[in-house]
């Protein structure tokens, strides 16, 4: 199942509840992802350009994005950013497959 990194910044609203009122936002992340139909692999608080970095598996990527929008638009995360994350695996398969198709690129003055 394809697997994506998401990340994102809380908003000075987002953080100023959660002061006030803590609570588990690994449980209210899962339940966006479940609801999009995928499974939460991880989910990390992190430091540096984004607040936090999720793993999420989903076979439908645009039900991911909706559940991203859905996200955003409660106004209390921005910045979200996703990528498609690749195993060890996949990429020495991909390698292997390049090996074939370069065969047939012609490169610029040749």
């Amino acid at each position: 199942m394809p697997r994506y990194i998401v990340t994102g910044c809380y908003t000075p609203s987002a953080m100023k509840a959660m002061i006030e009122s803590p609570g588990d936002r690994e449980a209210a992340a899962r339940a966006i992802v479940e609801a999009a139909g995928g499974a939460l692999e991880s989910y990390y608080l992190t430091t540096g350009d984004s607040d936090f970095a999720i793993q999420v598996t989903i076979d439908d990527a645009s039900s991911l994005l909706a559940g991203l929008l859905a996200t955003g638009a409660s106004g209390t995360v921005s910045n979200l950013k996703t990528v498609r994350a690749f195993t060890s695996d996949e990429f020495t398969a991909m390698q292997k497959k390049a090996g074939g198709i370069a065969k047939s690129y012609k490169a610029p003055g040749n």
